[in-house]
């Protein structure tokens, strides 16, 4: 019952994550073959079957239990097996590079990176709900399989954000023989290296953008300074300038675009 659970929160947190990009789409639309809403209560009535006794099924409580607990730990595996964690780093550091303190807010940042982790990871979520989720659903394929498969899936995407180093990392930190292909690799190990390898990615886009608003600052500085204007504070006067150049350049625009191709 233990790891059934837990391959239906990993199934749920796919729909759950998927979902929300299905809104406003054309039902006939094949482009991008979504799970829906639907598909979560679909899933939890097939899978809260109890097929060891004579098909009851778990009661309603049980139910309401394990949607509330995927509700709970889907943050978490939002942050650990998405883009999620190298967007929201990097609109973080564009907002301190601004210098614009808490603008935008940290709600809309969030928000932001939220968005641009569902577009990122469509193409992974179409394909588990193609692979895994529709074909259980038709009862062509067990809970077992569905749930190997989605996690095919995700597994696919981590190992090529990851790093060979940091998988090299983590399997002598584990002390276990290394696969002949990474994707014989468990998710103990894939994870934390795929965690680890976005926090470099992330902390190396941050200090780029640091660079051309560092020169606004420094050219700003020295500027008051040669005019004797000591007392001046110059991220006051270099504000207003870095914030026209983000403008001019179409800085959210280009930012989202690097990072949406990022993944591809």
């Amino acid at each position: 019952m233990a790891v059934k659970s837990i391959r239906m929160f990993f199934l749920a947190f796919v729909v759950l994550s998927a979902s929300g990009l299905s809104f406003g789409q054309d039902s006939n639309s094949t482009a991008s073959s979504l799970p829906s809403i639907s598909d979560l209560m679909t899933i939890i009535d097939k899978t809260t079957t109890n097929e060891d006794t004579n098909g009851k099924d778990w009661s309603t409580p049980v139910k309401l239990v394990i949607i509330f607990s995927g509700l709970a730990i889907l943050p978490s595996l939002l942050v650990m097996m998405t883009s999620f964690t190298r967007i929201v780093i990097v609109l973080s550091f564009v907002r301190k590079a601004l210098g614009t303190q808490t603008i935008p807010p940290t709600i809309a940042i969030i928000g932001l990176a939220l968005f641009l982790t569902l577009y990122t990871m469509a193409p992974t979520f179409s394909r588990i709900n193609e692979t895994s989720i529709q074909p259980y659903l038709a009862d062509e394929i067990n809970f077992e399989t569905a749930g190997s498969r989605a996690g095919d899936s995700i597994k696919e995407f981590m190992l090529r954000q990851c790093r060979q180093s940091d998988l090299t990392l983590f399997v002598q930190m584990a002390k276990i023989e290394p696969p002949a292909s990474p994707k014989e690799l468990g998710l103990h190990i894939v994870i934390p290296a795929f965690i680890i390898s976005e926090f470099r990615t992330a902390f190396e886009i941050g200090c780029l953008l640091f660079i051309p608003f560092l020169v606004v600052d420094l050219v700003i500085a020295s500027v008051l300074l040669s005019a004797g204007m000591m007392m001046l504070p110059p991220i006051m006067i270099s504000l207003p300038f870095k914030l026209i150049l983000f403008i001019l350049v179409d800085g959210w625009g280009l930012l989202a675009k690097s990072l949406g191709l990022g993944f591809q």
